[in-house]
């Protein structure tokens, strides 16, 4: 790519690091970094380690979720310039619920390259051992940290066939998996992956509260960062009066002995209808 003045312009690396195993950086990632002119990075002390660790010593400059858009022109100036620049975050592929789309989406705008570099992704990593089903999946990263931004994005995901892949911390791992069985019911099936490729990496799976109760009983249960995957909603035809049949009949048969907030509960975890749908319609059908 040739830039004003006849002058090559470099091209821009995204560059996947590790999540937690650092032999899990590609040899190709390896060689790219030691041969970039510049390298981004989310966290320039964090990321030091990385290529302290590699024998590397380069140009770093600090690009995050609060510099980026101010910061992105300077690394475009190195581009221009023709310095190779790459990208990297923390850990795993860069823009996913990373820093970088301000960055790359200009980059591309401008017309330089910008060349993947794959590796480590921690939901693409969780998914493959999780054996839930990946033929359809909705990655949504963070869910909001406030209960009720968290429960409303929820509710709104309730029918969504496709398997839920989330990102979550682990000062909020115990709310968000108690907002799911609220939400969800408790029998919606649910794998979390937790310090992956770590020396503690460890699997939870089972249905929604099974899953909770084992999370909060484990000393080690909020500790670590979580890959959170749900198993979507059993597929629904809206105008099939059978399915409509039966959904009245799970209502009915469990009206006469909960209460209306438990039956909407328990019919949205089999089903996989919306919590709030499933009340009003258990309204309707209670006997007076």
């Amino acid at each position: 790519m040739v830039g004003a003045g006849g002058r090559a312009r470099g091209t821009l690396y995204i560059v996947a690091t590790p999540i937690g195993n650092l032999d899990d950086l590609s040899l190709r990632a390896s060689r790219v970094l030691a041969r970039a002119d510049v390298i981004a990075a989310e966290d320039t002390r964090h990321s030091g380690r990385l290529l302290q660790h590699l024998g590397i010593q380069k140009k770093m400059i600090a690009l995050h979720d609060h510099n980026e858009r101010a910061r992105a022109g300077s690394v475009l100036d190195e581009l221009d310039a023709g310095r190779n620049v790459a990208l990297i975050s923390d850990a795993g592929t860069p823009l996913i619920s990373d820093p970088g789309y301000v960055l790359v989406r200009e980059a591309r705008r401008r017309g330089l390259t910008v060349s993947p570099i794959p590796g480590a992704c921690a939901f693409v990593s969780a998914l493959s051992a999780a054996g839930l089903p990946t033929d359809r999946l909705l990655f949504v990263g963070f869910l909001p940290a406030k209960r009720s931004g968290r429960r409303s994005a929820l509710e709104a995901l309730c029918a969504e066939t496709a398997t839920l892949v989330f990102y979550e911390s682990p000062h909020r791992i115990v709310d968000t998996i108690e907002d799911l069985v609220e939400v969800f019911g408790d029998r919606r099936e649910l794998v979390l992956g937790r310090e992956l490729t770590k020396t503690f990496e460890t699997f939870y799976s089972g249905t929604a509260q099974e899953v909770l109760e084992t999370l909060v009983s484990d000393p080690n249960g909020s500790r670590g960062e979580f890959v959170v995957m749900v198993h979507g909603a059993a597929p629904e035809d809206d105008e099939s009066e059978d399915g409509l049949i039966e959904v009245d009949r799970l209502i009915s048969a469990l009206i006469e002995e909960l209460p209306v907030k438990k039956v909407a509960k328990i019919v949205a975890g089999l089903t996989g209808k919306p919590k709030n749908e499933l009340y009003q319609r258990a309204l309707e059908l209670k006997p007076d």
